[in-house]
C-alpha cells in the first residue's frame, strides 16, 4: 500500500501515465475492443475465447494498450451491462489485459434511480430532470438505493484480482460530460453544488467499501469551448480527481473537409485548456473520448487525430466502441474498412503506444519503471 491508501500499483500507474505523456507519448485505447466488433461478437461462455478477438488487432497485429468498458447495469444486480457483456466475462477481459501489461478505464452509464429510466435524460421520466442528483445524495429519497449502487460498483472493483493476489488498477470515470445535459447529471439538471457532492459521496463510499485499485478521471465535453472557468466550474476537488480528461467527437458523416478541420480546432482548443489546467493541479491529462463514427475520411487518423495529439501532453486517447449489431457505427478501423491504412501509418508512429509497445511499464515490479519500446519491437 502506499501513503495514499491505495496500492501502490495503482499509485505506479498514474506516475507511468504521467510519465508517458511528458515523454511525448501517449496511449490509444478502444472500447469493449476485446468482446465484440464489426460483424462478430465474442463467445461469451468460452473462457478460451478470452482476449483473443479484436478489430484493432486484425488491422495492425496489436491490441490497443488502453481497454475502455462500461458498468451500466451492474447496479440494477444484472449478469450484463447496458451492451450485452457479462461483467463475469469483462472481469476476466480485465484481468488478461493487464497480465499482458496494458492499462483499463472503466465509465459507468447508470440507470436513473428516481425514474428508473436510463442515464439518457430523453429515456428517462420528464418529470425527475433536475431533482436525481438531489435525490441521490444524503437525505435524499432515493440515497439509500443509490448508496447500494456504489456498493455494486465497489465489490466488482474489489473483485478485479489476479490469481496471484494481485488486484488490477483501473481508471474510474463515472459523471462524465457533465457539461451537457444529455444525462441525468448533466449541466441543466443538477447545481455545480450538487454536481460536486455526487462526485464526493462516490469516492468517499467506494473508498469506505474498501477500494484501493481505483483512479479518478474528471472528463467534462468541449461545452465549455476553451474557458478554465467553465472547465473546473463542478471540479470536484485535487482530493479526488487524478486525470483531467475531454470528451470530444468528429462530427462529419459526409468525410467533408471543413467539418474535419472543425473538429481539429475544437480539439486543439481545448486540449491546449485541458493540459494547462493539468500542470497546474499536478493532474495528468487525457483525451478521455473521442472518434470518428463511421470514419468516412481515408487519413483520418494522421492527418486529423494524430496532428492534434502531437501538440499536446496527453497520456492516452480513447475512441468509442464498434458495435456489432448497428451497422456503420464504429470508431475504429477493421480489416478492409476505409481508413484501415492510415491506421496503420497511426500504429508506427512513434508516439503511439500499443500493447506490445508498452514493454511492461504499467504493470513492472514497484520499484520497476521500463521505457517503452521502439516501435516494432515485442
Amino acid at each position: 500500500m502506499a501513503d495514499t491508501g491505495r496500492t501502490q500499483r495503482t499509485e505506479n500507474l498514474l506516475s507511468a501515465l504521467g510519465r508517458t505523456a511528458d515523454g511525448g507519448h501517449y496511449l490509444f485505447g478502444h472500447h469493449d475492443d476485446t468482446v465484440y466488433g464489426t460483424g462478430w461478437v465474442s463467445d461469451y461462455t468460452n473462457d478460451s475465447a478470452v482476449h483473443q478477438r479484436s478489430d484493432v488487432r486484425s488491422v495492425c497485429g496489436d491490441f490497443p494498450a488502453l481497454l475502455s468498458f462500461d458498468l451500466g447495469h451492474l447496479e440494477l444486480g444484472d449478469s450484463a451491462n447496458l451492451d450485452g457483456v457479462p461483467f463475469s466475462r469483462m472481469r476476466r477481459e480485465i484481468i488478461a489485459h493487464f497480465d499482458r501489461g496494458g492499462v483499463v478505464t472503466l465509465s459507468w452509464h447508470l440507470n436513473n434511480p428516481l425514474s428508473g429510466g436510463t442515464s439518457w435524460v430523453a429515456d428517462s421520466l420528464r418529470q425527475t430532470e433536475g431533482q436525481t442528483v438531489a435525490a441521490v445524495l444524503d437525505g435524499g429519497s432515493q440515497h439509500d438505493k443509490f448508496v447500494s449502487w456504489l456498493d455494486r460498483v465497489a465489490a466488482f472493483l474489489n473483485s478485479l484480482e489476479t490469481p496471484y493476489g494481485v488486484r488490477v488498477p483501473v481508471i474510474f470515470r463515472p459523471w462524465h460530460e457533465h457539461t451537457g445535459s444529455w444525462f441525468w447529471w448533466g449541466q441543466q439538471h443538477c447545481t455545480a453544488d450538487e454536481y460536486k457532492a455526487l462526485w464526493r459521496l462516490t469516492a468517499d463510499r467506494l473508498r469506505q467499501q474498501g477500494v484501493v485499485n481505483a483512479l479518478y478521471a474528471y472528463s467534462p465535453g468541449t461545452e465549455a469551448d476553451a474557458d478554465s472557468t467553465r472547465y473546473m466550474e463542478r471540479y470536484p476537488g485535487d482530493d479526488i480527481i487524478d486525470l483531467l480528461g475531454l470528451d470530444c467527437y468528429c462530427s462529419a458523416p459526409d468525410g467533408d473537409t471543413v467539418k474535419i478541420a472543425a473538429y481539429k480546432d475544437r480539439l486543439d482548443r481545448n486540449l491546449a485548456t485541458v493540459c494547462r489546467l493539468a500542470k497546474a493541479h499536478s493532474k495528468v491529462a487525457a483525451l478521455t473520448e473521442t472518434g470518428y463514427e463511421g470514419l468516412r475520411r481515408p487519413d483520418w487518423w494522421t492527418q486529423a487525430l494524430a496532428a492534434v495529439l502531437g501538440r499536446h501532453p496527453v497520456s492516452y486517447v480513447l475512441v468509442w466502441r464498434n458495435a456489432h449489431d448497428k451497422p456503420g457505427h464504429f470508431f475504429a478501423p477493421y480489416p478492409g474498412q476505409l481508413s484501415s491504412s492510415d491506421f496503420v501509418g497511426f500504429y508506427n508512429d512513434p508516439a503511439t503506444l500499443f500493447l506490445k509497445d508498452l514493454n511492461g511499464m504499467y504493470s513492472p515490479p514497484p520499484a520497476a519503471h521500463p521505457q517503452p519500446l521502439p516501435k516494432g519491437g515485442e
